[in-house]
């Protein structure tokens, strides 16, 4: 496990303090990052919080996963690496072949 821990189903309410003072019971909290809408700057109700060390990170995942805070209870994982931009879709699969929707007609 990473010390990076995923944060979701937050009140559009709560601070990075609010974050740091409830996740900082487990542990070291060594960065906190809010997600933000580009365009309205507002919350996008999910975080980042990110440890000293992997032991802290479990212990605070196991702890912090469904606990209320701010109202929602809060979803907690272990954070994973941000995926390539461009979805699941692969053209590559064999299903597309050069000339295959034209073979209908």
């Amino acid at each position: 496990m990473n010390s990076k821990l995923y944060v979701g189903n937050m009140s559009f309410k709560t601070s990075e303090a609010d974050l740091r003072d409830a996740f900082g019971k487990f542990g070291s909290v060594t960065d906190v990052y809010i997600a933000t809408d580009r365009e309205t700057g507002r919350p996008r109700g999910f975080a980042f919080v990110t440890f000293g060390t992997a032991d802290e990170a479990k212990v605070a995942a196991e702890k912090m996963n469904g606990f209320d805070l701010d109202g929602r209870q809060l979803t907690v994982n272990e954070a994973k690496p941000k995926e390539e931009m461009g979805g699941s879709r692969s053209f590559n699969s064999p299903n597309r072949r050069p000339g295959a929707f034209q073979s209908r007609y």
